[in-house]
């Protein structure tokens, strides 16, 4: 089994409604993004998935979140855009390209809100 990971970053802002502190107002982050994907076939060329293509079918779902304002995605109309809420945006996007469904599997989704906190969705049947 092989493992891939991949980082990509962007930029949004967002509130968590309903909050107790100042997370309540509207800020911002840098955030960043793991992927990890796996698989077992390699190709003619011996690779599990090129990673420049594995990065640009990432950033196709993460161009959807760059420099908007979170709250305002039909998915985060009903839950806060919480990091782990928005991890599991993110895996459940992926699982849904063709191009990654075809070849590998998403294993995980890690979002960092900050340079020190993380938060990592996966699916129970790892």
């Amino acid at each position: 089994m092989y493992e891939l990971t991949v980082s990509v970053d962007f930029e949004a802002a967002h509130r968590i409604v309903d909050y107790p502190g100042k997370c309540d107002r509207l800020h911002g982050h840098n955030w960043l993004v793991e992927v990890t994907v796996a698989g077992q076939k390699l190709n003619e060329l011996g690779m599990l998935i090129d990673f420049k293509e594995l990065k640009a079918e990432v950033n196709q779902v993460i161009n959807q979140l760059d420099h908007i304002y979170l709250n305002e995605l039909e998915a985060f109309q009903v839950e806060n855009p919480t990091a782990e809420n928005i991890a599991r945006y993110i895996y459940t996007a992926l699982r849904k390209r063709p191009v990654l469904a075809q070849r590998v599997s998403v294993r995980k989704v890690k979002v960092w809100e900050s340079p020190k906190s993380a938060v990592t969705y996966h699916e129970d049947d790892r």
